[in-house]
């Protein structure tokens, strides 16, 4: 019943996480309410994403240059690599404003129930940065799961012979929540992170 451009507009809102056949439709006919100026301001917006994101050169965030701006920042310390799995997890800490080293984004994750191997990631520019730039610490802030375990210990096995700190972050219990709806797995994070008080 929709005319065609409205029903690939539809389609293509219903490809966004968390958006149904009704928010959908609703998205689509806001659009159609925005005047001329707001929606070419909108939909050059769209084509800048798709022209001008890219992966850092270097460490793998998104950018919309070669290096993204952490990577060119010389006042960061480039002696600790924080490993994450998406461009994503950066912002997550980035907003803390408390880390000043750098970053590095696998972009996956080590899962061979889905067919992803360590040939899959980025690993190989991990290696290389850590030995050319002398890395002295790897903090790995994968998530705490069977899959960012494995790669957690993949990376640790295959830095065995090169002297750098291999350090993860603690995982546990969120503030406030009562103990009978944590899961097994937060559960034996908790208990094997444990430290003095």
């Amino acid at each position: 019943m929709y005319p065609e451009c409205l029903k690939k507009v539809i389609e293509c809102l219903k490809d966004l996480p968390g958006i149904g056949d009704k928010t959908a439709e609703r998205l689509a006919f806001s659009l159609i309410n925005f005047n001329k100026e707001k929606l070419t301001l909108f939909s050059d917006a769209i084509s800048d994403l798709r022209d001008k994101i890219t992966n850092c050169s270097i460490c793998g965030n998104i950018t919309d240059s070669e290096v993204c701006p952490i990577c060119q920042d010389l006042n960061r310390n480039d002696k600790v690599l924080f490993v994450v799995e998406k461009p994503k997890d950066i912002l997550l800490f980035e907003k803390l404003n408390i880390y000043d080293g750098k970053y590095h984004v696998l972009g996956n994750l080590i899962s061979p129930l889905e067919g992803i191997g360590p040939e899959d990631i980025n690993l190989d520019s991990l290696i290389s940065r850590i030995k050319n730039f002398h890395v002295e610490e790897v903090i790995l802030a994968l998530k705490p799961s069977i899959e960012g375990e494995t790669t957690m210990q993949y990376i640790k096995k295959i830095l065995e012979s090169v002297d750098v700190k291999i350090t993860k972050i603690a995982t546990g219990i969120p503030v406030g929540t009562d103990m009978e709806y944590i899961d097994a797995m937060t559960l034996e994070f908790a208990l094997e992170g444990r430290k003095d008080i």
